[in-house]
């Protein structure tokens, strides 16, 4: 039987959320994660995207495109109340779905009954009208088609791409579009000629292996259309965690120590949301010349509440001797078990 796969994509997600809260932002260029002078765009309005501004972007590059845009600090909580909003929509539809991100996933319905491009437009009726959010859907008999319908006519754009249509439909796309090639690879093929899906489908297989190792296969199947990948229904959680680009370099450890409290309570909550408990605690950090560095510490036993993980934190923090000023500061949790029996508490003691 043929697969009936769906991809569901939440439109520029936090940029989104945000004009919901806000609706005097609607129609505005929104830049989420940008307010440092030297952190990233997280995500940004379509309106925001005209003027060439783009998730990972730096901060000031985005100010100079677009001086007049709205900046916003990233709003964590908020932004997982909705995608839970969202994902408990998708879940009525089929337990088989894959969750690709907070706001992306994949939809197996091949045992469902009816027309897919039906279901798909009650899956985006029903979100709309239940969350406020619009989704953009690819309909397709595997996930990197179902992937590449998705991005066709965003934004709440809906496609189909059948087998009749492959590979045709895909030879005008940039190379970037395959899933299995990224920014360096590109530009690698960029500098021979390489440009389209339509220039890849020229090359051999034996010149993908050759230049891609194992994953040449895989490319030279996907834009053939064949891709074998099954919906995983669930996916283990490898590390939670969140960082920051600081506005100004320093050594400060009470100042680092402020941020590192922000990123134990947010990994608290996410934790505690997913049932889970971790048990190694990992600092992150790159100094001013962009040089990386991290430092753990696995417990004995395993941990999941704020002061706990925060209290760790500290620990690593006071052991660190930089020898140079941070530009960048992080924070995660990993080395997860189910959290089924509540985890006796480091600080507990002080109530006995």
């Amino acid at each position: 039987m043929e697969r009936k796969i769906i991809h569901v994509d939440i439109d520029a997600f936090f940029a989104s959320v945000e004009e919901l809260d806000n609706p005097k932002l609607k129609g505005k260029p929104i830049i989420v994660g940008g307010i440092r002078g030297r952190g990233v765009v997280s995500t940004c309005s379509y309106e925001a995207r005209k003027y060439g501004i783009h998730s990972a972007m730096p901060t000031y590059i985005a100010r100079q495109k677009c001086p007049h845009g709205i900046f916003l600090p990233p709003r964590h909580h908020r932004y997982e109340e909705a995608s839970r909003k969202v994902f408990r929509i998708l879940y009525g539809f089929t337990p088989l779905v894959e969750t690709v991100s907070i706001d992306e996933a994949y939809l197996d319905i091949s045992n469902l009954k009816g027309n897919p491009l039906d279901l798909a437009l009650r899956i985006k009726e029903r979100i709309l009208k239940e969350t406020g959010l619009t989704v953009s859907v690819g309909i397709s008999y595997n996930k990197f088609l179902a992937k590449i319908a998705s991005d066709w006519n965003k934004p709440n754009g809906i496609k189909i791409i059948n087998k009749e249509m492959v590979p045709e439909i895909l030879k005008p796309l940039p190379i970037r579009k395959v899933h299995g090639i990224g920014e360096k690879s590109a530009k690698k093929l960029n500098e021979i000629g390489i440009f389209t899906i339509g220039d890849l489908l020229k090359l051999p297989k034996e010149f993908l292996i050759d230049f891609f190792g194992k994953y040449g296969l895989e490319i030279y199947d996907r834009i053939r259309g064949i891709d074998n990948r099954e919906v995983i229904t669930k996916r283990e959680v490898k590390s939670i965690g969140r960082e920051t680009t600081l506005k100004s370099d320093t050594r400060d450890k009470e100042f680092l120590f402020e941020i590192i409290k922000e990123f134990a309570m947010d990994i608290h909550d996410s934790i505690k949301r997913k049932n889970i408990a971790g048990k190694t605690v990992t600092i992150k950090y790159k100094t001013f010349d962009f040089e990386g560095h991290t430092k753990s510490k696995t417990l004995k036993d395993y941990i999941s509440s704020f002061e706990d993980i925060m209290a760790t934190a500290k620990e690593i923090l006071e052991e660190i001797e930089f020898q140079k000023d941070v530009r960048l500061i992080g924070l995660s949790l990993s080395n997860f078990t189910d959290n089924q029996v509540r985890q006796l508490s480091f600080f507990d003691d002080m109530n006995l």
